[in-house]
């Protein structure tokens, strides 16, 4: 008969196909029931906070929830960075694991409950009589939040025989939030207006946006408007004509691009926090910019907006299609050089130290990427560089887990979901050394997962990079700060992998030829690049005058 531990399984497999996690005493009857009786796919990593990251990944790249899964108490503790990571970053997936006995706990035990709820996890406990409808609220939870949730299976219940599996209902999910009442449609006639008489009109999109399946709205807006767009860090791409677009706002943006933001007159935000990285600290708009925001949130989310219309990013944007459809638009878009306002600096190839300067070593990798590439950073200083020289087509193929909780060290389970929910795409992990060595041990984990369909980058300073732009120039004892030199193309070679260490410009000319190769014969390739810590990203700079 059906245990426990199988009606979780079984049920869990109807809605969910990708599991990754690390087996223990707490989780061998459910991983057993996932291999043995359900077609979901089991993919193991080498530590528990990689299992998370992996299910985490795993929905950015594809949409599609998966479930991360560990034992008891220090399997659990271990998932805990990573599982504020996604509660922070708003991502919904299921970590099953090992719980307390229902007779109390044990001297090994913790207050799990509390530990998940510590970190913004709601927890789900499945008994002997309960397990599949449990395990349907939970993914229904997890969905409808779009958060992480934990399901427990107390230990001496796993096993417990539950008899055939009961029928479930599917998980509901809400229907996307459509503007209603007087206020909203008020402020959305108020909101028309303005684009209507708006002579330098700007529309930025986040990744709100893209969840809601808003790009083809927002590019009619674009048009009917003539507006100039661009989008937050995680809604790159979301704009289908990038002829108008300015790329990404912040410290990330272009400097002319951010200029020219500065000079709209109207502003029209979908889907994006606008947190303080996204709005410069403040200063993305010009203080005379009408400033309105489209979100799902209960109320606007920065002081500057002065107007707000709680609803779905895409029938918001049709909603202005609507009445907008006899415009005439500004022409302020065909009227300035976008492409000359996207440039980047080009860096040169060596620093002043001897390394390679970071940005002319981005701009060549860029050149070299495969062109079906989906990128996955680790948290570090060196996020500015892939944001800044490396487009990617899509929200879904640019994905930076750990900077909601600013977090180091998730980078190598990254490669592990987004290959499992991307098999088709060549999946690169952007990494600092620092966060790199955090989560060595999923190194093999990426390389068994994604062999010549995977690839790192490793922007190896020999320091924590952000800690002596912050603190090594006030002056603190720099120390702490710095890393030995490691070698991390020896490390990929332990573990299968081809690695290279870069120190000049032509080192890059592996990358070249491996992208030629076929994916179904090439090494995973780890590139070591030892660039200067000299060369601070511009977003950093950003921050160090803001702390100063």
């Amino acid at each position: 008969m059906p245990t426990v531990s199988a009606h979780v399984a079984l049920t869990l497999a109807q809605h969910i196909d990708a599991v990754f996690g690390v087996m223990g005493n707490g989780n061998a009857y459910f991983l057993d029931a996932i291999e043995k009786q359900t077609g979901a796919a089991f993919t193991a990593v080498r530590h528990e906070q990689g299992a998370v990251v992996a299910a985490d990944a795993h929905f950015r790249a594809s949409g599609r929830i998966a479930a991360a899964t560990s034992t008891y108490g220090a399997g659990f503790t271990n998932t805990l960075t990573a599982l504020a990571e996604s509660v922070q970053a708003r991502i919904p997936l299921v970590l099953v694991v090992g719980d307390e006995p229902t007779s109390g706990p044990r001297p090994w035990d913790v207050d799990q409950i509390a530990l998940a709820s510590g970190v913004g996890a709601r927890t789900y406990t499945v008994g002997r009589a309960d397990a599949a409808a449990t395990t349907v609220i939970a993914i229904e939870h997890a969905l409808t939040y779009r958060v992480p949730v934990v399901l427990a299976i107390p230990y001496d219940v796993a096993a417990l025989e539950a008899g055939e599996v009961p029928a479930a209902p599917a998980p509901r999910v809400p229907a996307p939030l459509a503007p209603k009442g007087e206020f909203a449609e008020g402020m959305l006639d108020r909101l028309a207006a303005a684009l209507r008489s708006a002579k330098r009109p700007f529309l930025l999109a986040g990744r709100g946006a893209w969840l809601a399946g808003a790009g083809e709205a927002l590019g009619a807006l674009a048009d009917a408007t003539g507006a100039l767009t661009a989008s937050s860090a995680l809604g790159r791409g979301v704009f289908p004509d990038q002829r108008f677009d300015l790329g990404v706002t912040g410290g990330f943006g272009a400097e002319g691009a951010m200029e020219l933001i500065r000079e709209a007159d109207v502003a029209v935000v979908f889907g994006a926090s606008l947190n303080q990285f996204t709005m410069r600290f403040g200063a993305l708009f010009a203080p005379g910019t009408q400033v309105f925001q489209i979100d799902v949130t209960p109320a606007a989310t920065h002081a500057h907006v002065g107007g707000f219309v709680r609803a779905d990013a895409r029938l918001a944007a049709e909603a202005l299609v609507s009445r907008l459809q006899d415009a005439e638009g500004s022409g302020w878009r065909e009227s300035v050089d976008v492409p000359a306002a996207r440039v980047y600096e080009a860096g040169d190839e060596t620093a002043p130290d001897g390394r390679l300067d970071p940005r002319s070593a981005a701009r060549r990798i860029a050149e070299l990427l495969p062109e079906d590439r989906v990128v996955v950073s680790d948290g570090g200083h060196f996020i500015g560089w892939a944001n800044m020289y490396w487009p990617v087509a899509s929200p879904d193929r640019m994905m930076m887990i750990g900077t909601a909780f600013q977090a180091i060290g998730q980078g190598w389970p990254s490669v592990v979901g987004a290959t499992r929910a991307r098999p088709e795409a060549t999946v690169v992990l952007t990494s600092g050394d620092g966060g790199g060595l955090m989560a060595i041990a999923d190194l093999e984990s990426a390389v068994r997962a994604a062999g010549g369909r995977g690839m790192a980058v490793i922007w190896n300073d020999a320091a924590y990079g952000a800690e002596v732009n912050l603190y090594g120039l006030k002056g603190l004892a720099r120390e702490p700060m710095l890393i030995p030199q490691v070698d991390f193309s020896a490390f990929a070679a332990a573990v299968g992998a081809e690695g290279v260490a870069v120190r000049t410009l032509d080192d890059l000319d592996r990358l070249a030829a491996w992208t030629a190769e076929d994916p179904a014969t090439r090494p995973f390739l780890v590139l070591d690049l030892r660039i200067s810590g000299e060369v601070i990203a511009p977003y950093q700079e950003e921050i160090i005058r803001v702390n100063s």
